[in-house]
């Protein structure tokens, strides 16, 4: 599992994803989130409950 952006339209650039992520997996460019570090994500899940446009998942292993 990783994280994925699922609703990239409806992130509004309020940064509470950024703020959570421990590993620094995501930043914001042009105020919109973006995934900079995948490798790093340990699957936590904070960036997932922080964003309140539930912009973000957990990708399921296949």
């Amino acid at each position: 599992m990783a994280v994925k952006i699922v609703n990239f339209d409806d992130c509004t650039g309020c940064g509470a994803c950024v703020d959570s992520c421990p590993n620094e997996v995501l930043e914001l460019k042009d105020d919109k989130v973006s995934i900079v570090n995948i490798d790093d994500c340990v699957e936590c899940g904070a960036c997932v409950d922080a964003c309140p446009n539930e912009v973000l998942e957990l990708e399921e292993e296949e």
